[in-house]
């Protein structure tokens, strides 16, 4: 997503394409993207950048927003619609995992579930993902169509999975987790402070409570935290966030995204940070009397957050 949209302007495109076949000399075999991404630019973007070796990889896309009104779209003809514009901007036959973007509160969610069923049995999908979705949500859309994968923000400093029984549920079904936002929507690295500056035309993260000014500095414990590990195990602070998250479960596989290369090297460099239990209970007992500062996404993203209610 960041190569294209919400994270500022939009990058080079020659510069996106060498980012995505660099990660896929690197052994990255899972490429997550969306129709709304752009919107469409993203996965025109992947699909370029993967189509010499499709074979080998496994590509993630979304659906499930209406690009025209911005609204919410799940219903059964629509999906049906959307993913034949994503197969063909894909350069695909195929959409390895489809995931829904956002539960539409309109749409029972076994009618969405069906509706992939429908594509998997056509060979168009292969697997079936939610997105955001309540531990609720995910049980019954599972009852109709298995989950494979459940995507929603999990890092260092965004918790929720643990304690709404997002996790639990995923474990119990044997559901894949995979954390958006691994890295704090780019916080957690320690670059920014109370002065760094995101434009409203181009960056979501400046209506995001978390990234104002004062919570950018309220928040500074989660770095110095994630520094004194980081010196401690040679590595660096994304790399220390990225393999808290890699050791949680073996079932959970985070996606930082980025269009530098430099950063795709240090987050790649996190599967050779090894974090032990003993680590993991130090990380917990010093994040014990930290308190986060700022509601993850404002009230408007976070209205089309399945809460399971």
């Amino acid at each position: 997503m960041s190569i294209s949209a919400n994270y500022g302007p939009p990058a080079d495109r020659n510069q996106g394409l060498r980012v995505i076949r660099e990660a896929h000399e690197r052994g990255v075999t899972f490429f997550d993207t969306a129709e709304v991404y752009g919107p469409h630019t993203n996965e025109e973007l992947v699909g370029e950048a993967l189509e010499p070796f499709r074979d080998r990889v496994r590509i993630a896309s979304k659906f499930g927003f209406d690009i025209q009104s911005g609204g919410l779209n799940s219903r059964p003809d629509h999906i049906k619609k959307v993913v034949e514009g994503s197969l063909r901007r894909l350069r695909t036959d195929r959409i390895d995992l489809y995931y829904q973007h956002r539960v539409d509160p309109a749409v029972p969610i076994e009618d969405v579930a069906g509706a992939v069923k429908d594509l998997i049995k056509q060979g168009k999908v292969l697997h079936f993902g939610l997105s955001e979705a309540s531990a609720k949500t995910i049980r019954r859309a599972h009852a109709v169509q298995t989950v494979t994968a459940v995507q929603t923000e999990y890092s260092f400093m965004e918790r929720d999975p643990e304690r709404n029984d997002v996790l639990a549920a995923c474990g119990d079904l044997g559901i894949g987790f995979v954390p958006w936002g691994p890295l704090g929507m780019g916080y957690l690295p320690g670059t920014m402070d109370a002065h760094t500056k995101f434009d409203p035309k181009t960056d979501l993260r400046s209506g995001f409570d978390r990234f104002s000014p004062e919570n950018l500095a309220a928040n500074r414990p989660f770095v110095d935290v994630l520094k004194r590990f980081a010196e401690e195990k040679n590595a660096t602070p994304a790399q220390i966030a990225l393999a808290w998250l890699l050791a949680q479960k073996p079932w959970i596989v985070p996606i930082p995204g980025t269009r530098n290369m430099d950063h795709l090297h240090e987050n790649l460099g996190a599967i050779h940070v090894q974090l032990a239990p003993a680590d993991l209970r130090d990380v917990e007992a010093a994040l014990s009397g930290i308190t986060v500062h700022g509601g993850r996404m404002n009230q408007e993203q976070m209205r089309i957050v399945d809460q399971g209610a």
